[in-house]
């Protein structure tokens, strides 16, 4: 017997009612209590489901929801860039993968609440978990394509909905939810998990084994460097770091282990050094192109990284530099055009102080040279980045004369795309190049004309990021972000 969508009785799972708290740890254990039980409600009625004909209901459970009320114009101490409202209103957000968020949220609630001395209230919201979000990667249980089964999925259960997952709230578009409230945080849950299920297909690693550091690369061998610095950290017992993650989610906590690659490797593999709190570094092989490099960041950006750094291989436009030469990046010239629909060109892409400062005080360590003697191994300049990989075979005036008027130093296909979309996302961002061809000077990247001082610079440039990194790891997070990063409008979370 068919039936119709409409003849359907919904069912839902039995959540407890919409509570205040004015502590924020019970705010997030409530929050993860009824994500819990809708989860585990939709994978059970799925197991059900799908051993029999077509339900003779339809199964729905929702979100949890963050929701703040503020009458008060009272002034906030807004030296912080994040845990506060600008005015009296409304405020709402929903949560998803609570377990994976606690500490940020804790974080981010316990400002919220300590700022403006009121509680929060936590509850079910009105917008339902897609079925195949609610399917983590311990249930084992995978949702079939359409027409499988014995009866329409969208029929007996929600799915991803695109319509409603997009990136109103962070590109400035006057974001409101459905009854009016204004947004609590920078994406919503749907957004958050279509992130999640993307990261783990492109980098064949969990969600929860990235840590709060980023460093992108464009190139294996930073892999290899990486990795036998992991190792060597992890044999350390001094270092902090205590497991290493590479595709596949194979984690060792000893240097000495194997650590074994999925037969087929993911788009843009990634690879964790792992810290208590997320406090280590994750590098991400992000291969070549703009395209990539948006994608990464796009998903990544939902966990909230505390920074991310591009640090990879350029073209150096100069004639006094050399292969292997640094390139510190304080400036971008956008010619990617990924996100010319997100972010304008006309928008400028500033440096950050805390991160140029970090960046170059790993250059100076590694390279045993300071002040005006690391000139000789690094500038600091302008980046250009462009969508064409073999730009140099078409006619060079029109490039040339572009890239010489923006004061460029050097020209990759990455470097842009990762810093716009960090400020995009508010997350702090820098670019450490190491010059590995000067198309304009007749070197080319090609066999064998790499020299020693090349090869060696290319070890040392991944320990300058990790440096970078462990450096901000340091600084005290307000000062990481700052509030350069935030527009007009900005949602209390980070």
């Amino acid at each position: 017997m068919n039936y119709a969508k409409s003849d359907l009785r919904v069912i839902t799972p039995d959540i407890p009612p919409s509570e205040r708290f004015s502590d924020a740890a019970q705010a997030v254990n409530r929050l993860t209590e009824i994500y819990d039980a809708g989860t585990a409600f939709l994978r059970e009625r799925f197991r059900e489901s799908a051993k029999g004909d077509f339900p003779r209901a339809r199964f729905r459970a929702f979100y949890p929801e963050i929701r703040l009320v503020t009458t008060s114009f009272a002034h906030i101490d807004s030296r912080l860039s994040f845990g506060h409202v600008t005015q009296p209103g409304t405020y709402a957000t929903t949560v998803t993968r609570p377990d994976l968020f606690r500490n940020y949220l804790i974080q981010q609630l316990g400002l919220l609440i300590g700022n403006h001395r009121v509680p929060v209230s936590v509850g079910v919201s009105e917008t339902p978990i897609p079925l195949h979000f609610a399917m983590g990667p311990e249930s084992g249980i995978s949702v079939p394509q359409e027409g499988e089964m014995k009866f329409s999925l969208r029929d007996v259960f929600d799915v991803p909905d695109l319509s409603t997952t997009n990136d109103d709230i962070v590109n400035g578009c006057g974001f409101p939810y459905g009854d009016g409230t204004a947004p609590l945080a920078p994406f919503t849950a749907q957004r958050v998990d279509y992130s999640l299920a993307r990261l783990d297909h492109y980098t064949a690693t969990r969600p929860e084994h990235f840590q709060n550091f980023v460093l992108f690369t464009n190139y294996q061998f930073y892999v290899e460097v990486f990795e036998n610095f992991a190792r060597s950290a992890l044999a350390d017992a001094d270092s902090g770091y205590t497991g290493f993650v590479g595709p596949g989610n194979i984690e060792i906590s000893t240097g000495d282990e194997p650590c074994p690659s999925p037969e087929k490797m993911p788009q843009m593999p990634a690879y964790h050094l792992k810290r208590p709190g997320s406090a280590g570094i994750t590098l991400v092989n992000i291969g070549v192109g703009p395209s990539n490099a948006k994608t990464a960041t796009d998903h990544i950006a939902v966990l909230r990284p505390h920074a991310w750094l591009m640090v990879g291989h350029c073209a150096g436009l100069r004639n006094s530099q050399r292969l292997g030469d640094f390139v510190l990046a304080h400036a971008y010239l956008r010619e990617d055009h990924v996100l010319d629909d997100d972010l304008p060109i006309w928008v400028s892409i500033p440096p950050l102080a805390e991160i140029q400062i970090a960046l170059e005080k790993g250059v100076a360590e590694v390279t045993e040279l300071e002040g005006f003697e690391l000139k000789r191994v690094m500038r600091t300049g302008t980046v250009a980045t462009i969508d064409n990989r073999n730009w140099e075979l078409r006619d060079q005036s029109g490039p040339v004369q572009r890239l010489s008027q923006s004061r460029a130093i050097a020209l990759d296909m990455e470097s842009a795309t990762v810093a716009a979309n960090g400020f995009r996302f508010r997350v702090p961002y820098g670019t450490l190049l190491c010059v590995s061809d000067k198309p304009l000077h007749g070197e080319l990247k090609l066999p064998g004309m790499a020299s020693d001082f090349y090869r060696t610079q290319v070890a040392n440039h991944l320990r300058i990021g990790i440096l970078a990194m462990e450096y901000l790891r340091e600084t005290p997070l307000e000062r990481i972000h700052s509030r350069k990063l935030r527009s007009f409008e900005e949602t209390a979370f980070l």
